[in-house]
């Protein structure tokens, strides 16, 4: 059963066709919200109409280098939610532009428009960082801090599920090489979140259970080195592979070039934030500033991979929990 809620009425996602858009819009959906969601491509948006009811979802046109557009998918809505983000720059996706002009552009509209905000970051945002991706997002919370003060920011670590870039990657590259690399050695702490629980903390900030003017950090109930990350998912497929660890100074040369790729498997800038851990940090934890203090009881990866992974195994489906067909 749908329930209907009184206000507000109207959301407005920016990025809602992608990864965690998709999910947000479904939990928004089943809150009973109209929803407007706000991207590149409108036309390639087309899955998101299954997730509500007739007319329950639109897709506009906007670009957040395109100030106008923002203004213009803003107009009306009572919640805005800014969820865009690129991992690497390609033509006019830099970061600068996407992740703090973007974040600026979205902000000032909302507050124009008097509607709520929220904005999803990521841990690690620093404006001081050595990494672009990490700098624009730390850039991106202080422009959103200073025009809209009451604003909830949510900060995940690294979101997997079916449509996720970090575990998909890693297991079709497992079917055909026989070394996965683990960069400096495979030390990097995670703290893997499921998107449908940050899809879920985003919808409840829409609901107003999420405190204004607060940054939440979002897990998983676990912390996972990369290479446990790796044995995880190797585990899942039910394949075998060698894991070889990789200097820092070796995977920058490797990502110097593996970022000439239209789609990189590595970039320089990836490098750089895998030096940092990525987990919730103990200040937001002792503050409930987690899916914990918003009522969320957070999924495991071993219960979630095996849902999608499945595809990489030997036979599919068809192979058993043992890996073998």
């Amino acid at each position: 059963m749908v329930e209907i809620t009184a206000t507000p009425k109207l959301v407005t996602v920016f990025g809602g066709s992608g990864f965690l858009g998709r999910h947000a819009v479904r939990a928004l959906a089943r809150r009973g919200y109209n929803i407007r969601v706000a991207c590149r491509n409108p036309n390639l948006a087309g899955h998101l109409q299954p997730l509500g009811n007739v007319g329950q979802i639109q897709a506009v046109q906007a670009n957040l280098r395109h100030r106008w557009s923002v203004d213009r998918a803003v107009a009306g809505a009572d919640c805005v939610i800014n969820l865009v983000g690129i991992l690497y720059e390609s033509h006019k996706q830099r970061f600068g532009a996407v992740q703090e002009f973007g974040a600026r552009a979205v902000a000032e509209a909302a507050r124009a428009a008097g509607a709520n905000l929220v904005h999803v970051s990521a841990i690690g945002a620093d404006e001081q960082s050595g990494s672009d991706y990490a700098c624009t997002k730390g850039l991106a919370e202080k422009a959103v801090r200073e025009t809209v003060p009451g604003a909830v920011i949510f900060r995940p670590s690294i979101v997997f599920g079916p449509e996720d870039g970090f575990f998909n990657k890693f297991a079709e590259l497992a079917r055909w090489s026989p070394f996965l690399p683990l960069i400096g050695g495979g030390h990097t702490r995670f703290q893997p979140v499921y998107v449908g629980d940050v899809a879920e903390a985003v919808a409840l900030a829409v609901d107003g259970k999420a405190e204004g003017g607060k940054t939440y950090e979002l897990g998983g109930p676990e912390v996972f080195t990369f290479r446990q990350l790796m044995e995880e998912m190797l585990s899942t497929i039910g394949r075998k592979r060698i894991l070889v660890p990789l200097p820092w100074m070796v995977a920058r040369i490797n990502a110097f070039f593996l970022g000439m790729l239209p789609k990189p498997l590595l970039t320089s800038d990836q490098v750089k934030l895998l030096r940092h851990d990525n987990v919730v940090s103990d200040a937001a934890v002792a503050e409930r500033r987690t899916l914990q203090g918003l009522g969320i009881k957070p999924r495991a990866a071993e219960a979630i991979l095996p849902t999608y992974l499945w595809r990489f195994r030997v036979t599919g489906q068809f192979t058993n929990p043992a890996g073998e067909a």
